[in-house]
């Protein structure tokens, strides 16, 4: 194929979908300014070639071995099912100045976080001002109430924070849910980048993309500082759930790339309030764990008595200041959907400033008013579970039949306090490469934020792509991609 092919399907991009805001063009044959000499570039390769670069990129993620588990899928041996994670070879690209507003807004909301929890946790002052109902910490599934009094190294909860962002409307930014227990994808966003360089360095020659290559470098400073009082070199370790586990792969890349040990609970044990770990060289001290195991796993003599998962005495250890977790034990009651409709009120209670991202507009159904109203609209809206995760327990009114909506409405009556319901957004879209060619697929954004001695982030983060014509649904687990993001340094 010629210059024509790419530049008719990504004209075909820009005004395929009526209405929704496109991350590439303003309009048919008028790219973004940012994405100028990529549209360029692209029209001067060819159909083959493109294709061929993104077979070499599927061959590099199986040898690489970046897979996920797919829960309640089986192979062909009925073991559960491993997929590769589709990648699109067309990135997402940011200008300097929206990435800067952006980053604005993720630091201002995390710090709001990390408070609302130290808060909830010690004074309660925000529940005192009447802010945000008492009935909605206590009865919070993910509030820990063996958490109450303790202090934390620096009153940081979320060290590692993925914030999902969406652009909707008119291009404003949204925050569709805050992931503050153990947010995963990092990986994928360090090996797309990899990938991509590797693929098209001439890409990187001609356009002056910020790295994000030193994400592992910032999140050990971070878990360093996040380390007990008077530990100067803390032995720091990645505890995984074990290889089982969907986002294994991960837990495996970020302890190789910091050069820590990866260990699992029967690695670790407990002595004289201290935690260690087992070694060809006798037990080792640990000072910092991070974490990718639930809370109810860390320990069995205090959550969930059949866990093999983590170390008994784990949690005394920890209120005892003698190592620290994290992310903390208890920051799911602050990344739960029935909080989420929150966090701007807590922007304003914190810090006495506005909130400079907004969240999607939210119906709590709890609420009878609000509940009368997604029940009558149900056919509009997304409707979602408050301890929900990963597309699941989801409702997409306008994707759906009548038979499910109405099996979602009888859940609703049921039990109106599990759910919160939100507009169907008309989620931006940006050029991604399928089996027909160029399309426009909906997209969102998850950048990873550290809090340490300060907040911190490399620039972008992990766009994710739901490769399905017309869904909405990003998730992996649900057949959704990664791309690349590229934010353009001035």
């Amino acid at each position: 194929m010629t210059q024509a092919f790419f530049s008719e399907m990504f004209e075909r991009d820009a005004c395929a979908v009526a209405g929704v805001p496109t991350a590439a063009f303003h309009a048919v044959g008028d790219p973004r300014a940012h994405y100028r000499a990529y549209f360029d570039w692209m029209c001067g390769q060819s159909e083959q070639q493109i294709r061929n670069k993104r077979g070499e990129a599927e061959v590099n993620f199986r040898r690489v071995g970046i897979t996920f588990a797919v829960y309640g899928a089986k192979d062909n041996g009925g073991n559960g099912a491993e997929r590769t994670i589709p990648f699109d070879v067309i990135p997402r690209i940011f200008p300097a100045h929206e990435w800067a507003a952006l980053e604005r807004g993720l630091r201002q909301r995390v710090n709001a976080l990390n408070r609302f929890i130290f808060d909830i946790y010690h004074d309660q002052d925000i529940v005192r001002a009447g802010v945000i109902p008492h009935e909605q910490i206590i009865a919070n599934g993910q509030y820990r109430p063996e958490m109450k009094g303790v202090n934390v190294a620096r009153d940081i909860y979320a060290h590692i924070a993925g914030i999902d962002i969406v652009r909707a409307g008119a291009g404003e930014f949204y925050v569709l849910e805050d992931n503050l227990r153990v947010p995963s994808g990092v990986s994928y966003m360090l090996e797309n980048r990899k990938t991509m360089m590797r693929l098209f360095p001439d890409l990187f020659a001609r356009n002056r993309v910020a790295p994000v290559e030193h994400y592992p470098d910032l999140l050990l400073d971070t878990l360093r500082a996040a380390a007990p009082a008077h530990v100067d070199d803390p032995t720091i370790v990645v505890l995984t759930p074990g290889m089982y586990n969907s986002a294994y792969f991960e837990h495996a890349f970020l302890a190789q790339q910091m050069g820590v040990e990866l260990v699992e609970g029967q690695d670790l044990f407990v002595d004289g309030g201290f935690v260690y770990m087992r070694t060809t060289q006798g037990p080792q001290r640990v000072d910092v764990i991070y974490r990718r195991v639930d809370d109810d796993f860390l320990d069995p003599t205090v959550f969930r008595a059949d866990s093999a998962l983590g170390a008994s005495g784990l949690v005394s250890a920890y209120r005892q200041g003698n190592v620290t977790l994290a992310n903390a034990i208890g920051t799911g009651v602050a990344d739960d959907k029935s909080i989420y409709p929150y966090v701007p009120d807590m922007v304003r209670f914190y810090l006495g400033e506005e909130p400079i991202l907004n969240n999607v507009p939210t119906y709590m159904c709890r609420k009878e008013d609000d509940l009368r109203y997604v029940l009558d609209h149900l056919p509009e809206l997304v409707v979602k579970e408050t301890h929900g995760a990963g597309g699941y327990g989801m409702l997409v009114g306008p994707a759906s039949t009548a038979a499910e909506i109405e099996a979602f409405r009888a859940a609703l009556i049921a039990h109106p306090d599990k759910y919160i319901a939100q507009p169907t957004l008309a989620l931006s879209t940006c050029p991604t490469y399928v089996e027909a060619g160029i399309a426009p697929r909906h997209i969102d954004l998850r950048p990873f934020v550290l809090s340490g001695e300060q907040v911190r982030m490399v620039p972008g983060g992990l766009t994710r792509v739901a490769l399905r014509e017309g869904s909405l649904v990003v998730n992996s687990s649900q057949g959704g991609g990664t791309k690349d993001t590229w934010v353009l340094e001035q």
